[in-house]
């Protein structure tokens, strides 16, 4: 009946193994759990014990793929009609997250959405800017998720036909970190392939630095930079896009790039703060973005 494919990346995943286990058990249905590490040099020890559990199993990959590439390959060596993609730090809100799952397919399901929300517990401050993002950005309510089925989505916490995803798979090309997602949901939209959304959250407890999230984000927008090149997807895709797009049509790309250059290390600043702003973080990836088109346009 369900695979859960859990990709996972220096990080201990058997408390989350062994829950969704024991959810599993409790119903009594044909599962299996699938985690793949992608070349990790912590926690081997921890994930290693998952191979001693019935049902589970613990796969450690020799290079670095990517989150996409993981994905795919887990969807790959899946043995059930359904899969359940899960995100190692995250963790059911309920202990009846898989039974309200299941109970919410029916003939008509081909992908469906949990939901996702964040500690109501402040962090330290070092910590602050992620766990600031997730509340604001990412736990979003469903009444308002059912308005943009296919904005307010991740590809965790997503349950969908294993035959879809081998159709539409994430891009082979992308190893490192973010919108390989967005391609994704691009392609059940294009396709229209509805996305079923449900209040059946995971709790997610990222725990990064503001420094490394900076750095993560820089990241991201460097990939997508390669996917709009690539043409896998439009400036229209994303808010970023979207944003340089109209800076393009009126001739600001200069003075974007100069105010970026000038103000990055403030704009870091603030980012690092106790009162980090998430409209400045919104400018900083704006202006990187701008930054790596300096001598490309797009």
């Amino acid at each position: 009946m369900l695979s859960i494919l859990i990709p996972t990346y220096n990080y201990n995943v058997y408390p989350l193994v062994t829950e969704l286990k024991n959810q599993a058990d409790t119903l009594g249905i044909a599962y299996e759990i699938l985690v793949q590490d992608d070349a990790s040099k912590t926690f081997l020890e921890e994930n290693a014990e998952i191979n001693l559990l019935q049902h589970c199993t613990y796969i450690l990959n020799h290079s670095n793929l990517g989150r996409g590439n993981n994905i795919n390959l887990l969807n790959n060596r899946a043995q059930f009609d359904y899969v359940l993609i899960m995100e190692a730090d995250a963790f059911p809100e309920k202990k009846t997250y898989l039974r309200d799952l299941i109970a919410a397919v029916n003939q008509e399901t081909q992908v469906l959405f949990g939901g996702v929300i964040y500690p109501n517990q402040k962090p330290e401050k070092d910590k602050l800017l992620r766990w600031k993002y997730g509340n604001e950005r990412e736990s979003i309510p469903l009444s308002k998720r059912l308005k943009k089925p296919y904005h307010f989505v991740f590809t965790w916490n997503l349950l969908l036909k294993k035959e879809l995803l081998s159709s539409y798979h994430f891009p082979y090309n992308v190893k490192d970190y973010g919108y390989e997602d967005v391609v994704f949901i691009k392609q059940l939209k294009e396709n229209a392939i509805p996305i079923q959304h449900i209040e059946n959250r995971l709790v997610h407890y990222n725990s990064e630095t503001n420094l490394i999230f900076i750095e993560k984000t820089k990241k991201a927008i460097n990939t997508l930079h390669q996917l709009i090149s690539d043409k896998k997807l439009e400036l229209s895709d994303t808010k970023i896009g979207k944003a340089y797009r109209i800076i393009q049509f009126w001739q600001l790309d200069n003075l974007i790039r100069f105010l970026f250059k000038k103000l990055s290390k403030q704009m870091v600043t603030n980012l690092t703060s106790s009162n980090p702003s998430l409209i400045v973080l919104d400018l900083y990836k704006l202006g990187y973005f701008c930054l790596l088109n300096q001598k490309q346009h797009v």
